[in-house]
């Protein structure tokens, strides 16, 4: 047997992933599977960027960059900021990591101790909980649901905050929901977390891609962009359109920079260059463009899906405002969502996430289903949903 630390023994399958590798073998037999699973764009990344990563790598000076970034890419995010955010944020405090995920390790790494307990909403993301325990903290789940549309209040906070409490960790827009927090939100649940001398960590990865109302960060506010206990993930992959390119970024406390640094230093030497050099050309007008037509696009998939999904049974309380996922009660149709979800990729050719991949509250109750195909497959995929039924 292997010597498993107890570390990696608690941490469980990302069952999103393992549903794709048996919707790539049933491809391989020839089935044709609807995608509607996956967290990831069906866009190419725009030819912008993939045109400065070529010239940068035909120059052969592929090298490490500093452990914190480019500078010039530092400088452009800070720039985005200020230009379509209304947000000053200094580039000393932007960390360019390897995807958000990496921001999420560096950003936790700096701040948790063993035993230390992070707030988080459930259904949320499920590897925050995971990179919570890795760094020995304890992810304790705040149950949300359609009422509070899926965010934590700050009544709940406080009421759940204990003496192990380090931080609150929360995302707008979100990750099984698409719900949105909007900046006196945020700056509510700051209040709480400040006046308990914890942090907050808020997850922008899918900025950008809302629907109906504007793109917002947290650091509009002027008071949660002073303070020296908030943190801002996001991320090159989402709105951009960078997945595989593995590109985040953190904006940390100016306090923390240094010690991040070291962490970053050691952990991953420095992002991918080629990835850095391409992300250059992400904030350029012509890229912008295609980003905002994409950004329109994925406004006509949801507009197309919800009554679409409706039609046949699902029932959806909170309608997404941002990301590109609808999470949907099936319990009009089933009891048992993972049940469901094995039966639409095994009979329909449909993969859509079951809710246990999103925590432990009414996980059976749900669907992530994403619309990250264009329309005609995601109609397609609902009359054989709907045929399944029958």
């Amino acid at each position: 047997m292997p010597m498993l630390s107890r570390r990696a023994a608690d941490i469980q399958p990302f069952h999103v992933m393992e549903l794709l590798r048996r919707a790539r073998e049933l491809e391989a037999q020839g089935r044709d599977i609807i995608h509607m699973e996956v967290g990831e764009p069906d866009f190419a990344t725009p030819q912008p960027i993939i045109e400065a990563a070529t010239r940068f790598i035909a120059g052969g000076d592929v090298h490490y960059t500093p452990a914190l970034g480019l500078p010039a890419l530092r400088e452009a995010i800070a720039r985005f900021y200020h230009d379509h955010l209304d947000a000053e944020v200094a580039p000393e405090r932007i960390i360019v990591t390897a995807g958000a995920s990496g921001a999420l390790m560096l950003a936790l790494a700096a701040t948790t101790d063993p035993g230390d307990e992070w707030l988080l909403p459930d259904p949320g993301y499920p590897s925050n909980r995971h990179l919570v325990r890795a760094y020995e903290g304890v992810a304790r789940a705040l149950p949300v649901d359609a009422q509070t549309r899926y965010q934590p209040t700050p009544a709940q906070v406080d009421a759940a905050w204990g003496n192990r409490s380090r931080g609150l960790m929360v995302a707008t827009p979100s990750n099984p929901t698409g719900t949105l927090l909007d900046i006196d939100e945020i700056a509510a649940l700051h209040q709480v977390t400040h006046r308990r001398s914890g942090l907050l960590l808020v997850d922008e990865i899918y900025q950008g891609l809302s629907y109906g109302v504007d793109a917002a960060t947290a650091l509009s506010n002027p008071i949660l962009n002073a303070a020296d206990d908030v943190f801002v993930v996001n991320s090159f992959s989402k709105y951009f359109g960078m997945t595989g390119w593995r590109l985040g970024w953190l904006v940390a406390p100016p306090a923390y920079v240094r010690e991040i640094e070291k962490l970053a230093q050691h952990f991953f030497i420095s992002p991918s260059s080629p990835a850095q050099h391409a992300a250059l050309a992400a904030f350029a007008p012509g890229t912008l463009e295609i980003l905002e037509a994409r950004r329109a696009e994925f406004a006509a998939r949801r507009n197309t899906l919800l009554p679409a999904l409706r039609d046949i049974g699902f029932t959806i309380a909170t309608e997404p405002q941002g990301a590109f996922y609808i999470y949907a009660d099936i319990s009009p149709l089933a009891d048992d969502s993972e049940a469901l979800a094995r039966r639409l990729i095994e009979e329909a050719g449909v993969a859509a996430t079951p809710g246990l991949d999103f925590g432990h509250h009414l996980p059976r109750r749900h669907l992530r289903i994403a619309y990250t195909t264009r329309k005609e497959r995601l109609l397609e995929a609902v009359e054989r949903i709907s045929a399944l039924r029958a």
